[in-house]
């Protein structure tokens, strides 16, 4: 009677765990069928352009005779519908270029190593395919702080100025004495396996902007909850995410060059170790020596684009203004 009664137990939980799996996989080929609808639902709002023989994503608005390239940090799925409040505020008197690198938005996702080396030649390549011309003024959100810092430094002659929003610089370890960041590389499976999707499901405002109401379309809104679906926690965000730390190791001795204008938005709002530092006081050390070099404090989140659009857009044309006097 007991063999009888493991053997049944056996085939109780033999058929839930099948049946699981079944749910599972019928689950995967529900997100990714669904996925190609929403792709020709919502097609690239930019121009598609070859690098490294896949496709890559720019968006570009305005035209302004300064090229402001705008560059987002680790996991943001949308950029340029993240970017949107901000890239038609500065593009009213700008021209306004998003470069969506690979698993990011519309762009495809790469197997290639996500070095800065490799980041910053996809961009200029990127730049380049699309006909933008520079000198461009490169404004990166967080982690694209380094890739700007090597680029200002790679290739001083096509930067005019550096933005920064937020922005992770290498020193910035050291400094605060805490660890470069990495993500569990089991991240990887949540956008294939339809994870991504499911939490969305769950939370859906958890992948949108925290901002007023009014400030993201309704389609803007859609279109981020599909990318989210289509490109949350995939390989090469993972990828880039445990690379930051080379990246660091690579950049850490780097600063900007000494002529090179840099202006860079500060969140008022941050933590202060025991020993009296912040964001401002590390951004004190990042400045270069030019006379329009500074920085400004805005109440707000990491996302400091999400609320402060029109403080940012109008600082920024400021600064603009004045590479023009002092240059």
């Amino acid at each position: 009677m007991k063999a009888k009664r493991k053997f049944r137990t056996w085939i109780i939980i033999r058929n839930i765990l099948l049946t699981i799996v079944a749910l599972f996989l019928v689950w995967i080929v529900f997100h990714h069928v669904l996925k190609v609808y929403e792709q020709t639902q919502y097609p690239p709002i930019g121009q598609i352009v070859e690098v490294d023989n896949q496709n890559m994503h720019v968006y570009t608005k305005g035209d302004g005779v300064n090229t402001i390239v705008l560059l987002s940090g680790l996991g943001t799925t949308a950029p340029v519908l993240d970017f949107e409040p901000l890239i038609n505020e500065m593009a009213k008197n700008n021209k306004v270029v998003v470069v969506e690198n690979f698993g990011y938005g519309w762009s495809d996702l790469t197997t290639k190593e996500r070095t800065v080396e490799n980041i910053v030649e996809e961009i200029r390549i990127a730049l380049k395919k699309a006909n933008i011309d520079g000198p461009y003024i490169l404004m990166p959100h967080s982690v694209s702080g380094i890739y700007s810092l090597y680029y200002a430094n790679k290739y001083p002659a096509e930067i005019d100025a550096v933005i920064g929003i937020d922005a992770l610089f290498p020193q910035a370890i050291e400094y605060f004495n805490e660890p470069a960041p990495t993500l569990p590389k089991f991240l990887r499976y949540v956008a294939p396996t339809g994870i991504a999707r499911l939490a969305l499901y769950i939370n859906p405002e958890g992948f949108l902007p925290i901002a007023d109401d009014g400030t993201y379309s309704e389609e803007n809104l859609k279109m981020t909850k599909a990318i989210s679906a289509w490109k949350g926690g995939n390989k090469s965000v993972v990828n880039e995410a445990n690379e930051i730390k080379n990246n660091i190791d690579k950049t850490v001795d780097m600063t900007f060059p000494s002529n090179m204008p840099v202006l860079l938005f500060a969140t008022k709002k941050d933590k202060v170790t025991e020993d009296g530092k912040n964001n401002v006081t590390f951004y004190e050390t990042q400045l270069s020596n030019s006379p329009s070099s500074k920085i400004v404090t805005l109440e707000g989140h990491h996302y400091l684009h999400w609320t402060r659009y029109k403080e940012m857009s109008k600082q920024v044309n400021e600064f603009i203004d004045s590479l023009i006097i002092t240059n």
